[in-house]
């Protein structure tokens, strides 16, 4: 019995062992080495040498980046991703309504979120440029304020948002493939007991898509706290540094309101070799979207039916 309990554990782990060896390499090893750094002086150079927790003091108490950091992705969760779920559900909506032209507006939507990254955000900061850019010739045509956008700490997240919610295809297909698979039978009932729209939304849609709602909510939540070349290719465009070897530029112009967590991780590791210092933010990171996720998860039943 027991080598037959032996030979049953070793095939299961035969196929395990891909899973084992891509967990083992790939997350493992680096959150373990990432720990172990947090507690270093490492530049990448020389041999790490123990600090204790001089790292995780410089880190929450002396750098001048990391709060502001960490305040700009709260907002970024709280507005960008709060927007972009409701705007994709609302464009998902609208979209299983129309009757003729449904593919070409589903197309037309979608388009944006195929565009590169950097190539959409450089043409964004050119359009929202305040000095040559068209959106402020025709806000001032129609008598309507100019904003600075990327170039004002006060409109450069809502300029990010913006950005976020023109390449809401990757949602708006989701929400589209979620709402179609609503059953009819539930709309046509609550009709005939005189529901209005609102009321079936609220009794039939919303209950039927909380799921998908909570699913958005989690990935928009973990990307925002990845949020990295949108942010920075704006500041960079907007400011004037795009490009050139050895120019330096630190990351959040203007005022550090373009300022990103993984920007503060790259800033420490990769431009002043704190490898130290970039390890504990990382950490802080990867602690905050763990927690986030499980309360999102330990309250789905707000997002979802007591069916689920």
């Amino acid at each position: 019995m027991r080598a037959k309990h032996r030979r049953s554990a070793l095939r299961t782990i035969g196929f395990l062992s891909p899973w084992l060896i891509g967990f083992s390499v790939f997350f493992a090893y680096p959150l373990i080495a990432t720990v172990y750094f947090s507690f270093m002086k490492y530049d990448g150079f020389t041999d790490p040498t123990w600090v204790g927790l001089k790292n995780w003091r410089y880190v929450f108490q002396d750098s001048p980046f990391f709060w502001p950091a960490l305040s700009n992705m709260v907002w970024l969760i709280l507005v960008m991703v709060t927007l972009r779920v409701a705007f994709g559900l609302g464009i998902g909506l609208l979209i299983t309504k129309v009757r003729t032209g449904a593919g070409i507006f589903r197309t037309l939507f979608y388009l944006p979120y195929l565009a590169p990254p950097v190539a959409a955000t450089m043409a964004f900061v050119f359009l929202l440029n305040p000095g040559t850019g068209p959106t402020n010739t025709i806000l001032g045509k129609l008598g309507l304020g100019t904003p600075d956008w990327f170039n004002d700490a006060a409109w450069s997240k809502p300029s990010l948002t913006i950005l976020a919610l023109w390449g809401i295809g990757d949602l708006m297909v989701i929400f589209m493939a979620s709402l179609l698979d609503v059953p009819k039978e539930q709309y046509e009932a609550a009709e005939l007991d005189g529901a209005n729209a609102w009321h079936r939304f609220r009794y039939i849609t919303l209950p039927n898509i909380s799921p998908i709602v909570l699913f958005a909510v989690i990935t928009g939540m973990i990307a925002t706290m990845q949020y990295y070349t949108e942010p920075l290719v704006a500041a960079k465009v907007a400011s004037g540094v795009i490009g050139g070897s050895g120019q330096h530029f630190e990351p959040g112009y203007p005022d550090k309101s373009t300022l990103t967590v993984p920007q503060v991780v790259y800033n420490l590791g990769f431009q002043r070799f704190d490898t130290g210092a970039a390890c504990v933010v990382a950490l802080v990171l990867f602690v905050l979207a763990m927690v986030c996720t499980g309360f999102l998860m330990r309250r789905r039943s707000g997002f979802m039916s007591a069916e689920d």
